[in-house]
């Protein structure tokens, strides 16, 4: 599974604003930030706060 780079590009944390790192193994987004984990399914990022889990460690 993979995103697009254009999506990527564009795609910022919901709560922060502040840019996202892609784990593609997963899949999802990770915001560093606010140490939250923004899942992917069937090539959709969910960029909902409430589906957010949190970042391990």
């Amino acid at each position: 599974m993979t995103l697009s780079p254009q999506l990527l590009a564009i795609l910022v944390c919901p709560r922060c604003k502040g840019p996202l790192e892609w784990r593609e193994e997963l899949p999802a987004l990770d915001c560093p930030a606010c140490r939250l984990r923004f899942p992917v399914r069937d090539d959709i990022p969910i960029m909902l706060v409430d589906e957010a889990g949190k970042l391990p460690g």
